[in-house]
C-alpha cells in the first residue's frame, strides 16, 4: 500500500509517495546518484545507503549537485 508522505527538500515542502528511499527521490527529481550529497535529518547519508536508507514524513534532506568544470 502506498501513502503519501511530506518531506522537506533543499527548505522546500514536497510530496512523494512512500515507501520510498532516497534513491527513490534521487531518481523521481531526475539526479544521478553518483554527483550528489545528501543529509537526511543532520546526518550525511553514505552513498551506498541511499537505496537502503527509507524516507519517512518529516524528513528534512539537502541535496548538494556537483558540478563539474575548469
Amino acid at each position: 500500500m502506498e501513502d503519501t508522505i511530506s518531506i522537506t527538500v533543499n527548505g522546500e515542502p514536497r510530496q512523494l509517495r512512500g515507501p520510498a528511499t532516497v534513491a527513490d527521490l534521487l531518481a523521481q527529481i531526475g539526479l544521478d546518484m553518483r554527483k550528489v550529497a545528501v543529509e537526511r535529518n543532520l546526518e550525511i547519508v553514505p552513498r551506498s545507503t541511499y537505496a537502503a536508507t527509507a524516507l519517512a514524513a518529516g524528513d528534512q534532506l539537502e541535496i548538494v549537485h556537483f558540478i563539474g568544470g575548469g
